[in-house]
């Protein structure tokens, strides 16, 4: 019989219904959780409670205890895999945050819902039920972090929130997802070629991200260098540009030994130096910006603390997988 350690962190998965209607993000334990479950017969699987929190209320601090807890499961050698419910605002950066920081061969799945368990036609027992298959199964060894959601099994590094409600509430433009779970049949039909980790070695700083649109000035980008970030993300625009008008704040952050890096709003594509003037990608590695190849802002921003974070002495091929 293989062992899955299910590790509980709230989220609508884990929601109850109030008085009025709407949703208590969080209220349910995970022993209550996985009660209401059929789980795997022919899985054990261990129940370990961390939080019982709304999505939103997940921040670095908390994704470092939850890879700790990850880790202190991970040294019974009898654990086949892990599986960590989660709620699905912050679900891909939590999941890409694990990813980056933990090193084991063992399938880790994040999952979660977009409808309570109370709810009529709610995903909360199919989600969970084919993330424990996954972390059981052997095809997803060495694979990295992955999230499970509506039968797909998507990379933590390109995988996305998509839909406010939708149950197909997850994608991954323009790369797909890695396999299904398809009547408790796990398969896979592609895998990452490249993984890294960082062991965080500090307390992780404070990084930003800062939106690029017509008009943007340098506003947000001097109150982040005053409130002691020690990296930003901008979100430009096309192949990465920002407007003329940020450009001095850019420079001045930079010159204060603040990182920057720049991504892309598009949902596809990389950020390169395709043009010749002040803002453009070009322009701005010149100065010293980092280019973000095709990380989303706030991927790069996760894996830019995990950095800062480490021992690495980053540069930009950090960001060129």
């Amino acid at each position: 019989m293989q062992k899955i350690s299910l590790i509980t962190t709230g989220g609508t998965i884990a929601s109850k219904e109030t008085t009025g209607g709407m949703l208590s993000s969080g209220a349910l334990s995970g022993k209550e959780l996985a009660s209401l479950c059929e789980l795997p017969k022919e899985i054990e699987v261990k129940l370990v409670d961390l939080f019982q929190i709304p999505s939103m209320s997940m921040d670095l601090d908390r994704m470092d205890e939850l890879k700790q807890a990850i880790q202190e499961e991970l040294k019974d050698p009898d654990v086949a895999g892990i599986v960590v419910t989660h709620g699905t605002d912050t679900l891909e950066e939590t999941a890409f945050f694990l990813d980056l920081t933990i090193n084991d061969n063992r399938p880790i799945v994040v999952t979660g819902s977009q409808r309570s368990p109370q709810e009529v036609g709610t995903d909360v027992y199919s989600n969970l039920r084919n993330s424990i298959l996954t972390a059981a199964s052997p095809l997803l060894e060495n694979v990295g972090v992955v999230v499970v959601f509506n039968e797909r099994i998507y990379s933590a590094k390109y995988v996305k929130k998509v839909h406010a409600s939708n149950l197909q509430g997850f994608e991954s433009y323009g790369y797909g997802y890695l396999g299904i779970i398809d009547n408790e049949v796990v398969s896979i039909y592609q895998k990452p070629l490249y993984r890294e980790s960082f062991e965080i070695q500090r307390n992780i700083p404070r990084v930003d991200i800062i939106k690029c649109h017509t008009g943007a000035d340098g506003i947000y980008i001097k109150a982040s260098v005053e409130h002691d970030a020690k990296g930003i993300v901008l979100e430009g625009v096309g192949r990465g540009q920002v407007t003329p008008h940020m450009v001095p704040a850019i420079q001045d952050a930079i010159d204060k030994g603040v990182t920057i890096v720049m991504t892309t709003a598009a949902e596809e594509g990389k950020v390169y130096p395709a043009y010749d003037y002040v803002g453009s990608a070009a322009d701005l590695k010149h100065r010293g910006v980092i280019l973000g190849a095709d990380y989303d802002s706030k991927k790069a921003r996760i894996k830019l603390a995990i950095i800062l974070a480490s021992e690495a002495a980053i540069d930009g091929k950090h960001f060129k997988y």
